[in-house]
């Protein structure tokens, strides 16, 4: 799924985008409140990891340039700020979560999952369709017990499709969503990596993944 950090230390920044993408998140970062409204405004993330003290805008201006943006994204508060008084300002100025530095990336990547299963109002880690089983902490995906090997790209795209199960999506969403700022994708990236899945599907899901011209893809079980 796709995170946008919104942090000033330089360090962290690096560290949390480093520790992310290893974790199969795309991640965008920004080291000032401007830059990540900007980010946070024009482009679908899933959460944002956001500081509270930041230059030019603070955390909490940045969170009131969103209150009028349709699908903002899950916001994690991280800041040093540890009094009772700035958790609740915190969550009551529009924040899912807060958690206070210095934190262990265990606990932030555990919210970040549960944060990311709200999104998508999914209450297990483990969904299935059909044959194919993906577990959203583990990011692992199986198909008839098997486990599935999958790049970090594919694994997105799979997980994505899978959390919009029974919705097409095209292909424009499936670019906002796996895609960094950064990181366009070629004309044909999105197609070409839907064929190498329904490879990697092989037969016990190799109709999972179907094509609804002119609209997208959607996975679902086929109906008997």
């Amino acid at each position: 799924m796709r995170v946008l950090v919104v942090e000033d230390s330089k360090s962290l920044r690096e560290s949390l985008q480093k520790g992310l993408k290893q974790e199969g998140f795309a991640v965008d970062v920004a080291g000032d409140g401007k830059l990540g409204l900007n980010y946070a405004r024009n482009n679908p993330y899933d959460v944002l990891v956001l500081d509270w003290m930041l230059p030019e805008l603070d955390g909490m201006q940045l969170l009131e340039g969103l209150a009028d943006k349709p699908e903002r994204p899950h916001v994690l508060i991280l800041s040093a700020r540890d009094q009772l008084s700035d958790r609740i300002q915190g969550l009551n100025s529009g924040a899912d979560d807060y958690l206070v530095k210095p934190f262990f990336f265990e606990e932030l990547l555990a919210r970040l999952h549960a944060l990311v299963r709200r999104r998508y109002q999914e209450k297990s880690p483990v969904v299935s369709v059909g044959a194919l089983t993906i577990d959203l902490v583990a990011r692992r995906a199986t198909i008839a017990s098997v486990p599935m090997d999958l790049s970090a790209r594919e694994y997105l795209l799979l997980e994505y499709l899978m959390l919009r199960r029974g919705h097409t999506v095209n292909r424009e969403e499936i670019e906002d969503h796996i895609y960094g700022v950064n990181k366009l994708p070629s004309s044909n990236a999105v197609d070409s990596a839907i064929c190498i899945l329904r490879t990697k599907l092989g037969p016990d899901g190799k109709d999972l993944i179907r094509t609804r011209r002119g609209q997208g893809y959607v996975l679902e079980a086929q109906a008997d």
